[in-house]
C-alpha cells in the first residue's frame, strides 16, 4: 500500500470506521532518519488506533525509528517483513527477511528494548518455492521469542524473483490452513490474516480460527464496505456516516489541508470508490475530480495494478 495509505487516506477511512485499526503505508528507516520526518510522521488525531510501519534492517536503526514513531504517538510499531518488491529487497528488508528470522529477531528485540507500545511483525508464509510449513513456523517461533507477540501472515509465499508486486498478489496459493495451525501452535500469540479477504462473510469465517484479518487493496478500492465494520465486528450499534456526509466531511478537510499547502487532488485521490458499484458512480466522480476523467483513470489505474 504504499503510496496510498496516507495521512489524507487514514483520515478518509477513519470516518468510515471508528474502531479499526489504521496501517501506514510503508517507511524505510532512512526515509525516516535522513529525510524529512514530519512529512513520514505527521497524522491525524482522528486516526487513532494506528500503526506506523517500518521497512528496514539494521537493528540500531529500526530502533531509532520505532522510538520516533513512539514520541510522535503512534499505537504501535510493525516491521514489514513481507513486501516481495525488488526495489525493497535491494535494501534487504522486506519479505526477503523472512530468510534470516534471526536478524530479524534482533530488530524486533532492539524496538522492543526501547519503546513501551507493541512491536509488530507482518509477513508471508514462505519464500520462492518454499512451501513448508516449518518455514513460516520456525520464523514465527524465533521472532516471538525476542518479543513479538503479534503476527500479520499474508497467507501467500513471497516470489522474490520473476513476478512483480501485483503477480505476487494474485498467483502464488494462498494457505489459509498455513494461518489457522500458527494460531493451534502458538496459542498465545496474536495471529491475524492478510490476502485476498474482500466479504464480509469470509471475515466471519476466518475469526473463527484466528485472532483478526487485515484488509489492504479491497479497503482501498470499495471503501464504503469499511463502513458497515463497526456493527458487525465491533458491536457499535451507531449508523455509520452516509456517503454524502462522507463527501461533504473530506471537502471541509480538503479545504484545510489546501490551506496548509496540499493540493485537492493528494487529499481527494482516495475517495474515487466511495460510491463503487452505484449507478451514476462515473458521473459522481467526474464531479468530485473537477472533471479530469483521465486523471481519475489512472488513480484507478494505479490501485489496482
Amino acid at each position: 500500500m504504499m503510496d496510498w495509505t496516507d495521512r489524507h487516506c487514514r483520515y478518509f477511512h477513519r470516518l468510515l470506521t471508528k474502531h479499526t485499526r489504521l496501517y501506514t503505508e510503508m517507511v524505510t528507516t532512512g526515509a525516516l532518519i535522513h529525510g524529512n520526518q514530519p512529512r513520514h510522521l505527521d497524522f491525524n488525531d482522528q486516526e487513532h488506533p494506528v500503526a506506523l510501519q517500518l521497512g528496514g534492517s539494521e537493528p540500531a536503526d529500526l530502533a531509532t525509528c520505532a522510538k520516533l514513531g513512539e514520541t510522535w504517538g503512534y499505537d504501535e510499531i510493525n516491521l514489514n517483513c513481507g513486501c516481495p518488491s525488488e526495489r525493497v529487497q535491494r535494501g534487504s528488508f522486506g519479505a526477503c527477511l523472512m530468510a534470516e528470522p534471526r536478524l530479524v529477531a534482533d530488530c524486533v528485540k532492539a524496538m522492543v528494548d526501547v519503546v513501551k507500545v507493541p512491536v509488530t511483525v507482518k509477513h508471508r508464509i514462505g519464500i520462492n518455492d518454499n512451501e513448508s510449513y516449518a518455514f513460516v513456523r520456525d520464523f514465527v517461533g524465533t521472532v516471538a521469542d525476542a518479543g513479538c507477540h503479534v503476527f500479520i501472515a499474508h497467507a501467500r509465499n513471497a516470489i522474490l524473483k520473476g513476478l512483480s508486486p501485483k503477480e505476487n498478489r494474485e498467483i502464488p496459493k494462498l494457505k489459509y490452513d498455513y494461518a489457522y495451525q500458527l494460531k493451534k501452535d502458538f496459542p498465545q500469540l496474536t495471529i491475524i490474516l492478510n490476502g485476498g479477504v474482500n466479504n464480509s462473510d469470509d471475515i466471519r469465517g476466518h475469526l473463527a480460527h484466528l485472532d483478526g484479518v487485515m484488509i489492504g487493496r479491497e479497503a482501498y478500492q470499495n471503501p464504503y464496505w469499511l463502513a458497515a465494520w463497526d456493527r458487525e465486528f465491533f458491536g457499535d450499534e451507531n449508523d455509520p456516516l452516509t456517503r454524502d456526509e462522507i463527501e461533504a466531511r473530506m471537502n471541509v478537510y480538503a479545504d484545510a489541508q489546501v490551506a496548509k499547502g496540499a493540493t485537492r487532488h493528494s487529499v481527494m485521490r482516495h475517495i474515487v470508490g466511495l460510491c463503487k458499484g452505484l449507478s451514476g458512480a462515473r458521473a459522481w466522480r467526474r464531479k468530485m475530480t473537477g472533471n479530469d476523467i483521465e486523471r481519475v483513470a489512472q488513480v484507478l489505474a494505479a490501485v489496482e495494478g
